[in-house]
């Protein structure tokens, strides 16, 4: 019975979250509207809420189905554009890794370069589950996970976790340098900065509670690099308009989701647009790596997704 109970809970999320829910919070006028904080994260990400836009199921087919509905105005589309691995292109940046820098400076695929380099195979050798579990240690490190956590997100032993954390550091040991280096400021300064110096105070680094003291090691961890993708997003959202009011005064900018834009636009522009997208936000900040943004369009948000 479990299995039907979950698959009910499922549904009965999807119906009164987002199908009522959504209906619920439509203006007169047929459009949804959400309100945007500036001050809710603690890492500076835009907070959506009344409804929370940026929490529309993606991970299920049935969920992702949710995106449909999201249409555009009579004979327009919706161009969605979204940074490639920001994060990670970050970490890489900030970190200077070499083996990271080369990985995205020749186009491969960071998780399956790392698969390869942490499974000891050729990069044409990977399959599924090695990129994934590759995957799941990439964005892992980068928020400070812990082995026994790691064992959880992909079904291994804590044993198996801890080596794959240990080959991953052996492949990337600017990551390792700048992980302890990091956290070993931030005790001494007591913040920790994003690249544009937005600061968080930290606090809880220097408490004698060992629980307190490793939040706050993890979110010196993660700050700077969930930090700084929340400031080049902002910058290319104030960019982007810029472009849009004096190029494409019809096209508009109408939601902000994590690392994603969605313009509305008359269908004959959505090209123009697309392209004006990628151009502004992989030219807003300039790293050390390249900064890539990939735009789609379509007749609803599921279709934009490309």
């Amino acid at each position: 019975i479990v299995g039907a109970v979950l698959e009910y809970r499922q549904y009965a999320k999807l119906k009164s979250t987002y199908a009522e829910g959504l209906l619920k919070a439509m203006d007169p006028d047929g459009r949804i509207r959400t309100r945007f904080q500036m001050t809710v994260t603690a890492t500076g990400r835009l907070s959506s809420t009344e409804p929370n836009l940026q929490n529309i199921p993606t991970r299920t087919d049935l969920g992702s189905e949710i995106r449909r509905m999201f249409i555009p105005a009579e004979g327009c589309v919706l161009v969605d554009a979204d940074y490639s691995q920001i994060e990670l292109r970050l970490l890489a940046h900030i970190s200077g890794d070499e083996a990271m820098r080369a990985a995205f400076t020749t186009g491969a695929d960071i998780h399956t370069a790392t698969a390869a380099q942490v499974f000891h195979v050729a990069p044409g050798d990977v399959t599924h589950e090695m990129r994934r579990r590759a995957k799941a240690v990439n964005f892992g490190i980068v928020y400070g996970i812990s082995a026994f956590s790691l064992s959880q997100d992909i079904g291994v032993t804590m044993a198996e976790a801890k080596a794959y954390m240990e080959a991953y550091f052996a492949t990337f040991p600017g990551v390792r340098k700048y992980m302890d280096d990091v956290v070993a400021k931030a005790k001494e300064q007591g913040y920790v900065e994003t690249l544009f110096h937005r600061r968080r105070e930290l606090p809880e680094i220097r408490s004698s509670n060992f629980n307190m003291r490793s939040f706050g090691e993890r979110v010196a961890l993660n700050m700077p690099i969930q930090g700084t993708a929340a400031d080049i997003m902002k910058l290319a959202m104030v960019a982007v308009e810029k472009r849009l009011k004096k190029e494409l005064p019809e096209a508009k900018l109408v939601l902000q989701v994590h690392d994603e834009l969605i313009v509305e636009c008359p269908e004959d522009q959505a090209a123009a647009a697309a392209k004006l997208l990628e151009e502004e936000m992989e030219q807003v900040a300039h790293l050390s790596v390249p900064l890539t943004a990939e735009a789609h369009w379509g007749r609803n948000w599921l279709e934009a997704k490309g």
